[in-house]
């Protein structure tokens, strides 16, 4: 089994772990409503999607 040769600095281990932060979800308005979902989906409240009514 290997073992590292060099101690990983805090700057180069920060620099490694700057990518790990979570990002924000991309959202729309529903058109209908103007309730905040995730795009390419119904509505949960109001049910439409595309401007028509997809959800009873």
């Amino acid at each position: 089994m290997s073992v590292p040769t060099q101690r990983r600095t805090s700057s180069s281990r920060k620099r490694r772990a700057s990518h790990f932060a979570l990002k924000s979800k991309a959202t729309v308005k529903c058109s209908n409503c103007g309730a905040v979902l995730l795009p390419h989906r119904a509505c949960p409240k109001c049910g439409y999607f595309k401007g028509q009514k997809k959800i009873k």
